[in-house]
């Protein structure tokens, strides 16, 4: 496992956490765990016992997946995304204007 693919995982496996975790100090001690479990695996030079960790960790994540992750809330598809913008200029208000 490269160090991309196994930093892709660990930061995928703690947002993952988040998503179940309903406030940060409970979440801390998943993440010590998690770190934890990635420690163990650091020395693994193997390169098929690299992709057989990694394949095990991917199913993990797929098994774990929360039904309803968590988003920032001005993010995309979050409940504040778009509440206030703006208001638009019309084109014909700066013509008229006079």
């Amino acid at each position: 496992m490269s160090f991309n693919q196994a930093a892709s995982l660990y930061r995928r496996s703690l947002k993952l956490a988040l998503d179940w975790a309903v406030h940060r100090h409970i979440w801390r001690g998943q993440a010590v765990y998690i770190r934890s479990l990635f420690e163990a695996n650091r020395n693994v030079r193997d390169p098929r016992q690299q992709k057989v960790l990694f394949r095990e960790t991917e199913k993990l994540l797929e098994g774990w997946k929360h039904p309803d992750p968590y988003r920032a809330p001005t993010a995309p598809g979050g409940s504040k995304y778009e509440r206030n913008l703006p208001a638009r200029e019309l084109p014909y208000a700066e013509r008229h204007a006079h």
